[in-house]
């Protein structure tokens, strides 16, 4: 729930949402587009979680891809853009800890399935 919050965060007030994760400004009409289509995607991502959250094997491997890439991109705008803002390390370690726990989700599926 916490994605779907941050995807509506960034629908309704992107610039803010920027300000508290990086630290910086959306100084363009472009990247006010961009957080907003972000944000779109991180709220379908949300509902799409709850949807299949009785059956959803095939989506704990796409959130385990999407946590990944989201550790990835966090990590390089805090090391190599040097952003900074009050919510970006904590949500490089929420974006690990879910990446860990979907690998380990899939794991015990794997377990289950062989068993």
């Amino acid at each position: 729930m916490l994605e779907a919050a941050t995807g509506l965060g960034l629908l309704v007030a992107p610039a803010v949402v920027a300000r508290l994760l990086l630290g910086a400004t959306l100084d363009t009409p472009a990247a006010v587009t961009v957080a907003r289509v972000a944000g779109a995607a991180l709220l379908t991502l949300g509902v799409a979680c709850w949807q299949a959250r009785y059956d959803g094997r095939a989506l704990v491997v796409a959130m385990l891809f999407y946590n990944i890439v989201a550790v990835a991109v966090l990590v390089h705008a805090a090391l190599v853009l040097a952003l900074s803002g009050i919510g970006l390390w904590p949500a490089i370690g929420l974006h690990t800890a879910l990446a860990v726990w979907s690998a380990a989700a899939l794991k015990s599926t794997r377990l289950q399935t062989t068993t």
